[in-house]
């Protein structure tokens, strides 16, 4: 009976997720009077009055009443149409292909046997300039003074960085660039697509999300009832799903091919962005539409949702973990969704409350403080609260409870891998090489978001965004591609089928590292080992999900003093002899304070 119930969620399931890939596909794209209107609408919706917004509707214009084909022909030729666009705009305003070499080969000076930058061959460059340019140069161009280079072609290299950043800096409010290019292209791509799903929006809707959701939760009903209580190996490396089969492996495709497109090109995508829309109303208002951003939250929340339900029934012998994933799916729900979407509809500063620096990376970037600053007493208090967070709730917390209070009860990172990626939790690799990789990746990444965030306070403090030849705005870029796209998205989430379900949690993650130092060094926090009972079976090692090789701690009796550890205690919950537990010591004596068995 339950067998059925589960196969039928899964077909349920399956046939949502099937619709979820075709409604790409279909769509086709025209422009005509109403379409510019909408696209028009959209672009000053997302970017407002942007100087670059009417020569490319001029350009759009162009291609009324032609067959603007799919989604592959289209897409392609938008994107030579907005890079024709940028060109003009740039010679429009006076820069033109030739304009970098001739500044360069006139701002260089030559010294004795050295090259270099002096103020005035860079007053007698700027002349080539237009006046508006010539002052953001010089911003730019101030580290570069008198600065000696042995050769040409390292002072062109260098020196030309310096130069090529001032030239997009001041393109950067001209022509359609970074950020702008995604919003805009997601803006045109909905603004001309018609086809089936755009005539029957609300019926997609309903057939995938809220179909998909019953099916899931029909699909995960029969946990409840699945024989004895209890956390059990049942067959997981022996199913393809879970043991990095075929199946498992066309997961992980399609969850790195979703963040790809999430991250980079989202107007790829655009029909799933849409399909969101009915509950992005529901919570902003009635003229509102959902973005990526909004599309993820959701996908993301019902995820947690959904797979955290499942975890009642596999926990049901263990009332400690229902409470903590209880606790997981409250403040994904509530800290991490809802209450983000409240403060927005107030005009308020849309921020996670729970997510601390530095893995909320931007806290400290000069526009976030500004929007803060700038939405009066609210505002204030959020910095205040953010700053107190990281300086005194993060240590004082972790000194107490370790790192499970926020990594297993909080933080929405650890809330999808405990949910969602459960079932790869036993594919992290425990072996001694993975930990050394591990503590330098992770550490690694907590200095390069320091550094970050150091240069970006300079910047807010200085108005100046160059400090020792290292620009704040391109070394936040890099964090923001290498670390918060590519590593905590793409790699964090898209390898659970691979590499277990914590990848991020293990690797990357700057906060885990800043807790893992306080909780091995200062936390009263520890799982400890009754080593006197272990009979080696090593469903402790299998199902840390932190790549712990919890057993070879119990069978010396050793408490696990490893600071990756997020103190999930599943590893207790699935010991046969009770060897191990989950203790706030007193680290005086060592006599326990509190304790929890299962």
């Amino acid at each position: 009976m339950m067998t059925s119930i589960k196969r039928i969620g899964l077909v349920i399931f399956l046939t949502a997720l099937g619709l979820f890939l075709m409604i790409l596909l279909p769509t086709r794209y025209d422009i005509d009077t109403s379409s510019l209107q909408r696209i028009e609408q959209l672009m000053q919706n997302s970017l407002g009055a942007k100087p670059f917004s009417g020569p490319l509707i001029e350009e759009l214009s162009k291609l009324k009443a032609e067959d603007l084909g799919g989604k592959f022909s289209f897409i392609p030729r938008l994107n030579r149409i907005i890079d024709a666009t940028n060109e003009q705009i740039a010679q429009d305003n006076g820069v033109s292909e030739s304009l970098f070499k001739q500044y360069m080969a006139k701002v260089m000076v030559e010294d004795g046997g050295s090259f270099t930058m002096t103020q005035a061959s860079r007053e007698q460059a700027n002349a080539l300039l237009p006046e508006s340019m010539r002052q953001i140069v010089s911003d730019y161009t101030g580290w570069l003074i008198d600065r000696p280079y042995d050769s040409e072609s390292a002072f062109q290299e260098q020196a030309g960085q310096g130069v090529q950043n001032a030239i997009n800096g001041y393109l950067r409010n001209l022509q359609v660039q970074d950020g702008d290019m995604l919003d805009v292209k997601f803006s045109i791509v909905k603004g001309a697509a018609h086809g089936l799903f755009w005539n029957h929006k609300y019926a997609f809707f309903f057939l995938i999300i809220v179909m998909g959701t019953i099916g899931g939760l029909i699909y995960v009903y029969p946990a409840f009832f699945d024989g004895h209580p209890g956390i059990k190996h049942n067959g997981i490396y022996h199913k393809s799903a879970t043991s990095r089969g075929l199946i498992g492996i066309l997961i992980g495709a399609f969850l790195i091919g979703f963040y790809i497109m999430l991250y980079f090109v989202p107007y790829a995508i655009t029909e799933w962005i849409v399909l969101f829309d009915p509950i992005a109303k529901w919570l902003r208002g009635e003229g509102a539409a959902a973005d990526r951003w909004f599309m993820y939250g959701t996908l993301y929340t019902l995820s947690v949702i959904v797979m955290g339900i499942r975890m009642f029934g596999k926990y049901r012998h263990s009332r400690y973990h229902q409470v903590r994933t209880a606790s997981i799916m409250f403040f994904q729900t509530g800290f991490a969704f809802l209450i983000p979407e409240l403060l927005a509809k107030l005009n308020a500063p849309a921020l996670d409350m729970k997510n601390a620096w530095p893995l909320n990376y931007s806290f400290f970037f000069d526009y976030n403080i500004q929007n803060h600053l700038s939405s009066g007493n609210l505002g204030i208090w959020m910095i205040g609260w953010g700053i107190a967070l990281t300086l005194i709730g993060v240590p004082l917390f972790t000194y107490f409870y370790g790192k499970r209070w926020y990594c297993s009860w909080v933080c929405g990172c650890g809330g999808l891998a405990e949910t969602l990626g459960d079932p790869y939790r036993q594919l992290s690799d425990k072996s001694l090489n993975a930990w050394k990789i591990e503590r330098w990746l992770i550490h690694s990444v907590l200095v390069f978001a320091v550094v970050m965030t150091a240069l970006a306070l300079y910047t807010v403090f200085t108005k100046s965004s160059t400090v020792l030849g290292l620009n704040s705005y391109t070394v936040r870029s890099w964090y923001g591609f290498g670390i918060g796209a590519i590593f905590a998205g793409v790699v964090g989430t898209g390898f659970y089928p691979l590499m277990g379900n914590r990848v991020w949690c293990r690797f990357g993650c700057p906060l885990a590292a800043y807790l893992g130092l306080v909780q091995r060094f200062k936390s009263r926090f520890r799982i400890t080992t009754n080593g006197g009972q272990c009979i080696s079976c090593g469903n402790c090692s299998t199902y840390c999900e932190m790549g712990i090789d919890v057993r070879a701690y119990a069978q010396r009796g050793q408490n696990i003093v490893r600071s990756s550890c997020v103190g999930c205690g599943v590893c207790a919950a699935v010991c046969p002899r009770g060897v191990l537990s989950l203790e706030n010591l007193d680290n005086t004596d060592g006599s326990r304070m509190d304790e929890v068995r299962y």
